[in-house]
């Protein structure tokens, strides 16, 4: 059909057979009854509107084949109008694509038989619709259930997902939860690390009492008090005590006292303390083998923490352990240096020779109780002055010391010799004390004899001054220690001394020093002896003094110190004053 094709529609009838030619051209064509019956439902409705508008013209139009090898059914409807203005037309398209019919002559349907054919053949395109309509309503259903199990699917994967995001974050609050306690127990560990260092290098109470503010203020602690029964003080300077800390003195047990209960381990709690009403109080006992005193904290916040308080325990019984060492130290300290205070001599007076001594316990450790000196008169008059040094230090070395001194002076009966004295004396302690040494000097004046004889068993040489000032350290070999597993004899020797001359003897707490040896210390000796004035030395204390100075600090002294100062009476001239040379 190479022309339009054009049909006045005035009846149903003429709809009818138009419709039954353009469903055989359509089919002619190979179009698909999907598209074939939507395409003949759109133009049959089109002409039966028109049939009420009074009638229509159908002009049907098939295009020539296109590139694709398909051709198109056009169908135009065009109503019938009276009024002067044209109707717009309504037009349809149809894709076919089977061009052979256009070769081929259509039959143009007239008679009631074939128009009836036509209108069953319609009903068996569209019962065919209707079956596909069904299978696409069924095939939708399954796809709908698929859907609706998808989308089950989907969100129950929504809830799984969301259940394990929920468990990784918790996950994630318990990891960050438990680095928070693991730092946190890192920091109270490494915190009670360094104050127990702090506490324990100290044999010092006061030293240790003084500390604990300053390394609990302000993180673990606002206040800090100290209770030591035995010395009745504290590190805050309060004159009073909370009713918690006298309970916890009579309990043994740590004292919570504050607004709300603290609920510690191992902790009793009391109500608020009239000390401090509106902060809590930890009071813990300091108990080593007898309990010492009280510990009270005053809480830095509105409460203790539960993982903090169990290192304040800690913490306390550490510091009730340096405070039991201090304290025991102490104790041996003080019983030492009375000890050693005690079997010091008083000096003899002897005409013709003065003479001063000066004992200083060490201010650090316990090295106390080997150091002395003695002077006494011998049964032929002669006075001997004795200087010495036990090795070791503590209870033990003043009795050691006690013992030496006792039986010096019983030789020195018999003997007269500085020499044979020593000789004497080390044999005992070889024989009594194999595992003890001594070192000692012994210098002896005679009465209107300008000579002094003196013997040195491994001692620190004399220092001796002659009247004008000049010094001469008396450093001849000395002999060795006493004690020292040998067979010695000590060897006596005699420097003679002019009158108003001083001889020092002392031990080595006075020169020797740490990073130093003792010539450096020697040196100074020298030089503040000789930088003395002649007035200085009429007062031998004084000359005492004013020699220990220079050479001891008071603050730090790691051993004893004895000094013994021996001077001569000076020449005393006819006219009543002393003679003496000058410079």
């Amino acid at each position: 059909m190479n022309s339009p094709d054009v049909r006045k529609i005035t009846t149903a009838t003429e709809a009818a057979r138009a419709r039954a030619f353009v469903a055989d051209l359509a089919t002619s064509l190979g179009a698909s009854e999907l598209e074939r019956a939507r395409f003949l439902t759109a133009l049959t409705a089109q002409l039966r509107q028109s049939l009420g508008q009074g009638g229509a013209e159908l002009t049907l139009t098939v295009q020539e084949p296109g590139p694709d090898g398909g051709v198109q059914v056009r169908a135009v409807v065009q109503p019938a109008t009276l009024s002067p203005e044209p109707a717009s037309s309504w037009q349809l398209a149809l894709s076919c694509p089977d061009p052979r019919a256009l070769s081929r002559s259509l039959p143009d349907q007239r008679d009631d038989t074939a128009l009836a054919e036509a209108l069953l053949a319609a009903d068996e395109e569209t019962a065919e619709v209707l079956q596909r309509l069904d299978e696409s309503e069924n095939l939708l259903r399954l796809h709908r259930e698929e859907l609706h199990q998808t989308n089950q699917g989907v969100l129950a994967l929504h809830a799984e997902l969301d259940a394990a995001a929920l468990t990784q974050q918790k996950l994630l609050d318990a990891e960050r939860a438990a680095r928070g306690e693991a730092e946190k127990a890192r920091r109270l560990l490494t915190f009670l690390a360094n104050a127990s260092a702090v506490v324990t290098a100290s044999l010092d109470h006061e030293t240790i009492v003084r500390r604990l503010p300053e390394l609990l203020v302000p993180e673990y602690a606002s206040e800090v008090d100290v209770w030591l029964f035995d010395k009745e003080e504290q590190a805050a300077g309060k004159g009073r005590h909370s009713a918690a800390a006298v309970a916890a003195a009579r309990t043994d047990r740590p004292q919570h006292a504050g607004p709300h209960p603290g609920d510690l381990p191992g902790t009793d709690d009391l109500p608020p303390s009239a000390l401090s009403p509106d902060r809590p109080l930890l009071c813990i006992p300091l108990t080593v083998r007898r309990s010492l005193g009280v510990l009270t904290l005053a809480a830095p916040g509105d409460r203790f923490d539960a993982d903090t308080s169990l290192m304040l325990f800690e913490l306390a019984r550490r510091v009730a352990i340096g405070l039991d060492n201090a304290l025991r130290y102490e104790q041996h300290r003080d019983t030492a240096e009375e000890l050693q205070r005690a079997q010091l001599t008083d000096l003899p007076a002897a005409d013709g020779l003065h003479l001063a001594a000066r004992y200083l316990p060490a201010t650090r450790g316990l090295n106390i109780g080997g150091d002395w000196y003695d002077a006494f008169f011998q049964p032929d008059g002669s006075l001997l002055t004795v200087i010495g040094d036990v090795t070791g230090h503590g209870l033990r070395a003043a009795v050691i010391m006690g013992q030496l001194r006792t039986a010096l002076r019983a030789y020195a009966i018999e003997e007269t010799s500085p020499a044979q004295i020593l000789t004497r004396l080390h044999r005992m302690l070889c024989h009594q004390q194999p595992n003890l040494y001594a070192t000692a000097m012994i210098a002896r004046f005679r009465p209107d004899d300008l000579q002094v004889t003196w013997a040195a068993a491994g001692h620190p040489p004399a220092v001796l001054r002659a009247p004008g000032g000049a010094v001469r350290v008396l450093d001849e070999r000395p002999g060795v220690m006493l004690g020292v597993p040998i067979p010695f004899e000590y060897m006596d020797h005699t420097t003679e001394i002019e009158p108003g001359s001083t001889l020092v003897l002392y031990t080595d707490g006075l020169i020797e020093r740490r990073a130093q040896g003792i010539d450096a210390g020697i040196e100074l000796l020298s030089e503040t002896l000789a930088a003395l004035h002649e007035p200085d030395l009429e007062d031998l204390d004084a000359c005492s003094e004013s020699l220990l100075k220079p050479l001891v600090h008071e603050s730090e002294r790691d051993d004893d110190v004895c000094l013994l100062l021996c001077r001569t009476a000076p020449f005393v001239s006819s006219g009543g004053s002393a003679a003496t040379d000058m410079d």
